[in-house]
C-alpha cells in the first residue's frame, strides 16, 4: 500500500466531489449527507474542514474564491488541482484492486468471545441476527426506493455490497449459533466451570 500524504478516507470523498465542481466545505458536507455517503464514510463538519486544510497543504486542492452571504461567516470555495485528480485516481485504483486487512469490531469480539459463557453468547448472537435482518431489510428497501426514483444502479453499488455483507454475516452467525448448540457448548461451558472453581 502506498503511503498517502492525506490518508483519511474522508479526503478521498472530498477529492471525488471536488472533481465534479468547486465547493466550500459546508456545501461539500451537505452533498455528502444528501447522497448517503455518511453511511460509508464517518465524518463531522469539523473533521471535513480539517481534511480540506490537509488536502490544501498537500497541494491536492486550492482556494478558488472567497464569499460572504449576509451576516454569515466568510466561506472559501476549494477546487481540485491536477495533482489532486491524479491522487484521486491512483488512490481509488489501489482501494479497488488490493484487499486490505481491516479490524472490524465484531471480528475483534469474536477473537475474544471465549471470555463469555456459551448460553449468553447464543442469546447475544440471536439478538444480533434479528438486528442484521432488520438492517438488511431497511437497506434493501432504500435500494428499491432509489431505483424506483430512477437512480442508476451504479450509484447504489455500495448499498448492494452492504446487503451482500449482511447476508454473509447473518449466515455466519446462524452457523455459529448452531455449532455452539450442537458441538462446542458443553466443552465451552466446562471451561467456564473450571475457571469458576479455580477463582
Amino acid at each position: 500500500m502506498s503511503k498517502r500524504k492525506v490518508a483519511n478516507l474522508l479526503a478521498l470523498a472530498a477529492l471525488a466531489y471536488l472533481s465534479r465542481a468547486p465547493m466550500h466545505p459546508y456545501e461539500l458536507s451537505k452533498a455528502l449527507q444528501a447522497n448517503g455517503d455518511a453511511r460509508s464514510i464517518k465524518f463531522t463538519h469539523g473533521s471535513l474542514y480539517m481534511v480540506i486544510q490537509q488536502l490544501a497543504k498537500a497541494g491536492f486542492v486550492a482556494e478558488q474564491a472567497t464569499s460572504r452571504d449576509g451576516q454569515r461567516p466568510e466561506r472559501t470555495v476549494y477546487a481540485i488541482t491536477g495533482e489532486g485528480r491524479a491522487e484521486l485516481r491512483e488512490w481509488l485504483r489501489e482501494l479497488v484492486e488490493q484487499p486490505q486487512h481491516e479490524y472490524p469490531a465484531f471480528v475483534s469480539a469474536l477473537s475474544l468471545i471465549g471470555a463469555l459463557e456459551p448460553d449468553e453468547v447464543v442469546e447475544l448472537l440471536g439478538q444480533r441476527l434479528r438486528k442484521l435482518h432488520t438492517v438488511r431489510a431497511e437497506t434493501q428497501q432504500a435500494i428499491d426506493l432509489a431505483e424506483s426514483q430512477g437512480v442508476h444502479p451504479l450509484f447504489l453499488v455500495e448499498e448492494v455490497y452492504r446487503v451482500k455483507l449482511l447476508d454473509a454475516e447473518a449466515a455466519f452467525v446462524g452457523e455459529f449459533i448452531e455449532k455452539i448448540a450442537t458441538d462446542w457448548g458443553p466443552t465451552w461451558a466446562a471451561f467456564h466451570e473450571e475457571l469458576r472453581a479455580n477463582s
